[in-house]
């Protein structure tokens, strides 16, 4: 047959012993393996060596001699970024790439066979000893042991080595994240911190950004992919008959699917008054030196403004000295905080883009008791009012049930009240919102 293997007898060099040259069917590149047969230039010895050839041959092709023991890493991780990367979303691409490099880094694999239990123990130690979280961790065993169970259904490797569990990775509850929502009086700190991380050409720019990502969500990498005129990356769309979304393709999806999600509405009033001449290009235009910033550039800028403001979002329990400030991530830490107040679960979901409601349940429904309490005593109030046409303060109920004697003063919640309190023309101050609002 037409796609059959071939294999050759040949000699290498002054090597002393016959080869036997064939090429890998799968990579298409040539491999050699040395007999014990030498290369005297006796006919019997040639003859020996032609034996070994048919009966190499045949296994191959018979599918028998995939010789998996002797395969690769190199070979496995240029197939694997070849055939399965390219259908992965392109953060988890990176990721992936993150987790080869650092299997590489600490383990020097020369065979697909050399990835033992022992060796991904030692991988684990070693990134602990060098001070990775329990959850950074496990998620590089996920994305490794899924491409070593790609590389078994390839038959590259005979049998699934065992992981190690990781039994301290935070799981539910809490806010298991190097990071937190930030106030509002930390968002206008950083506001005010800008100048001091990029030029002064570059001020109003910057200030516009993270303006832009406190309203609207975004991820750092959602940010720069969002352009006004460039149907494969997310776009802003301001329908007719409807109100505003992001349109974001498949390509820069999880999920791989081409959807359409909500757009907050402070962030749709940002953009709106955009001239339609000038809707070209990227919506964020953060350009440097040698033209428009990447991400791994915009994310330092950021995190310099965050501790030029000040703002520390983590500090390491047992190290004082390590102190995370804020990033971009935490002003979506705090996009969603505010929404959780306002909006139920399902909602949520879609308006973060998570993959999926538990995502969103772990991270910003049930974690912050106050928030909830507030949201709950709001709703009390306004319930109280609209059916007894009564004063909504909760001492007056009280009092009017002979619960209390003195009137404790209201203190409007920073996420939960939706009470509003003009303070210029034109602008309106939400407690919820937490900052100067455009909205109405």
């Amino acid at each position: 047959m037409s796609d059959a293997v071939k294999v050759y007898v040949v000699r290498v060099g002054d090597r002393p012993n016959f080869f036997l040259e064939w090429k890998d069917p799968i990579t298409q590149r040539s491999r050699r393996k040395v007999t014990d047969v030498k290369a005297s230039g006796l006919a019997k010895e040639k003859k020996a060596a032609e034996r070994l050839a048919a009966e190499l041959e045949l296994q191959l092709n018979s599918g028998v001699a995939a010789l998996p023991s002797k395969y690769q890493w190199a070979e496995f991780r240029q197939r694997y970024e070849w055939e399965v990367m390219p259908g992965l979303a392109k953060q988890t691409t990176v990721k992936v790439q993150v987790v080869l490099d650092r299997v590489e880094g600490i383990l020097n694999p020369k065979r697909l066979l050399d990835m033992t239990e022992a060796r991904l123990s030692h991988f684990v130690a070693e990134l602990r000893r060098s001070g990775v979280a329990e959850t950074t961790i496990k998620g590089y065993l996920a994305h490794l042991k899924a491409a070593l169970n790609w590389a078994v259904r390839q038959k590259l490797l005979v049998i699934m080595p065992s992981f190690p569990r990781i039994q301290r990775a935070k799981r539910g509850g809490g806010t298991p994240m190097k990071g937190r929502p930030i106030t509002q009086e930390e968002f206008e700190r950083m506001l005010n911190a800008v100048p001091t991380a990029v030029s002064r050409l570059k001020v109003a720019e910057w200030r516009h950004y993270l303006v832009g990502l406190w309203w609207s969500g975004l991820r750092l990498e959602e940010s720069l992919d969002l352009w006004w005129d460039r149907p494969e990356k997310i776009q802003p769309m301001f329908p007719k008959d409807g109100q505003p979304l992001f349109q974001i393709p498949g390509e820069l999806e999880k999920g791989h699917t081409d959807r359409l999600l909500p757009m907050a509405p402070e962030f749709a009033l940002l953009l709106e008054p955009t001239p339609e001449a000038d809707r070209t290009g990227p919506v964020f235009k953060l350009n440097g030196r040698q033209g428009r910033l990447g991400s791994n550039q915009v994310s330092k800028i950021m995190s310099k403004i965050g501790k030029a403001a000040g703002v520390k979002v983590y500090t390491n329990p047992k190290d004082s000295a390590k102190v995370k400030f804020a990033s971009a991530h935490d002003l979506r830490r705090a996009f969603g905080a505010r929404w959780a107040a306002r909006v139920m679960p399902a909602q949520l979901m879609e308006l973060m883009r998570h993959e999926s409601i538990e995502t969103t349940l772990r991270f910003y429904v049930g974690t912050n008791a106050q928030r909830t309490n507030d949201v709950i005593w709001d709703a009390y109030r306004r319930d109280r009012n609209r059916l007894s046409g009564q004063s909504s303060d909760f001492s007056s109920d009280l009092a009017t049930s002979g619960g209390v004697d003195a009137t404790p003063s209201e203190k409007p919640s920073a996420l939960g009240n939706t009470d509003h309190k003009r303070s210029r023309p034109g602008v309106i101050r939400t407690h919820d919102q937490g900052i100067m609002s455009p909205l109405l």
